[in-house]
């Protein structure tokens, strides 16, 4: 019988399977950032052990980091303390960081693709549940614990069991204003936040395939939301033309012998999946979630469901969630009000969508009403967008380009969203609090987050195009 792609870059990094438990997988890349490091490293500390591998390690500081005056000492005692600890810690155990000032300094899992870190076939693991993003390129890539980074640390290695198998295939050609995010929020909002528990998830389809790199990323950056370990795309044309020439990717004779067993990564005809689904992809609109979980969305036309259109268990859950968002049931989502618009995260924070932003609000102005933070995924994202006089468009259009970080996507830094206020965000999570005490998110793509920033209100992208 044939094999799945995750099945073959599974077997391909077994050391040792456990008779009835889990597998000890080698790990090819391991990411760090300063906040799910520090106990390992002190775990590691207090047993006299050094790194087993640090070379397999990239770091960086970016969940805690201002997006102004980086070169300021930073204001939050517990930011600073967690970024000058990061500081320390790499400087002791050999790691290699790329901190503040440093120019691939950015969001993990944003600058080990831009950088050629993040190469087909490997496996990949970060204190950080959106690792799935690395997946894009046919990766076995997925969040751990810090008890986990420790384990890595140690010996390269981690306890894992096999997950189950899915196959998400999207066919068809996309509308106009419809995203990659909007796929992913779509599929979402059918399997729910919990639908995918327990599986890999593998994207494929003609609607995949045609997808950039970047858009892809976005697809596999969110397989976390629907409960899923991790998600990942079979590499192909568009995944080798992306690499080529990137600071760590292979070079000349070990560039062709790479390319030439990453083209042996994809799943057989034969291959058997524990659920497949298969999705057409006229059938998606531009999307926006209205409640707090990712699985609440809705296409932009459409309204929040009923109270009677929801079960009985799920009731108490949707009421208090859309208390919380200040909503009614059955109320239409076009046309809500919004306060502040962010533009940037691991899901949609590269330079694709700055582009796509930039091209959609030139000549416009911001409403009046709203604040807009643009914030780039990392310094060398900020450093084209600056070259390609994106962040000029964005200066006469009242939206402030700031720098890299993982900014307003949670409530961690200085960028939180004050509470009650309503924020359309291209990240990825609209829990309660998540960009802020009380803060409310409403989740959709650079081009929905880009209208509502001229607009003041959640409008129908179609609109524009048609």
């Amino acid at each position: 019988m044939g094999k799945s792609l995750v099945e073959k870059i599974w077997d391909a990094h077994v050391v040792k399977t456990i008779d009835g438990g889990p597998s000890v997988l080698y790990i090819d890349r391991h990411f760090i950032h300063e906040v799910t490091s520090p106990q390992a490293f002190a775990g590691l500390r207090k047993r006299g052990l050094p790194v087993f591998r640090p070379k397999q390690i990239v770091a960086t500081a970016d969940h805690n980091v201002p997006t102004i005056l980086q070169h300021l000492p930073i204001k939050e005692e517990l930011s600073r303390q967690q970024v000058d600890k990061l500081v320390s810690n790499c400087k002791e155990f050999g790691i290699e960081l790329y901190g503040l000032g440093h120019p691939y300094q950015g969001i993990v899992h944003v600058i080990g693709p831009e950088l050629g870190v993040t190469q087909p076939g490997m496996t990949i693991v970060c204190g950080d549940s959106h690792t799935s993003t690395h997946g894009a390129f046919g990766t076995i890539a997925f969040g751990i614990g810090t008890s986990e980074v420790e384990m890595v640390m140690a010996t390269q290695c981690v306890l894992q069991s096999k997950p189950k198998l899915m196959r998400i295939n999207v066919d068809g050609e996309l509308n106009p204003g419809v995203l990659s995010k909007d796929i992913i929020l779509y599929i979402i909002s059918k399997l729910s936040a919990s639908g995918a528990t327990g599986y890999f998830v593998e994207y494929a389809g003609s609607t995949i395939r045609g997808l950039t790199m970047e858009a892809r990323m976005t697809i596999c950056n969110m397989s976390i939301e629907m409960g899923a370990r991790g998600g990942l795309i079979a590499p192909d044309e568009v995944t080798f033309k992306y690499l080529e020439g990137r600071e760590f990717s292979p070079k000349g004779k070990d560039w062709d012998a790479a390319v030439a067993k990453w083209k042996e990564l994809y799943s057989d005809q034969d291959a058997k999946f524990d659920s497949e689904i298969n999705i057409k992809a006229e059938d998606i609109q531009p999307m926006i979630t209205y409640g707090t979980n990712p699985g609440m969305g809705i296409g932009v036309d459409q309204s929040i469901p009923a109270e009677q259109e929801i079960t009985e268990k799920e009731k108490a859950g949707f009421l208090k969630s859309l208390q919380y968002m200040g909503l009614q049931a059955g109320q239409p989502i076009k046309g809500q009000k919004v306060d502040y618009v962010f533009i940037g995260s691991c899901t949609n924070s590269r330079i694709e969508d700055l582009r796509l932003v930039a091209g959609f609000v030139r000549g416009k102005k911001k409403a009046s009403n709203v604040e807009v933070w643009v914030v780039p995924g990392s310094k060398q994202v900020e450093k084209a967008a600056q070259e390609e006089g994106i962040d000029k468009i964005f200066e006469e259009a009242g939206f402030q380009l700031r720098q890299p970080g993982c900014s307003a996507c949670l409530g961690m830094n200085e960028d939180k969203i004050p509470a009650g206020k309503y924020c359309i965000s291209t990240s990825n999570r609209n829990f309660e609090g998540r960009q802020g005490p009380n803060a409310r998110t409403l989740l959709a793509s650079p081009l929905t987050a880009a209208l509502a920033a001229i607009t003041g209100k959640v409008e129908d992208v179609r609109e524009y195009f048609n």
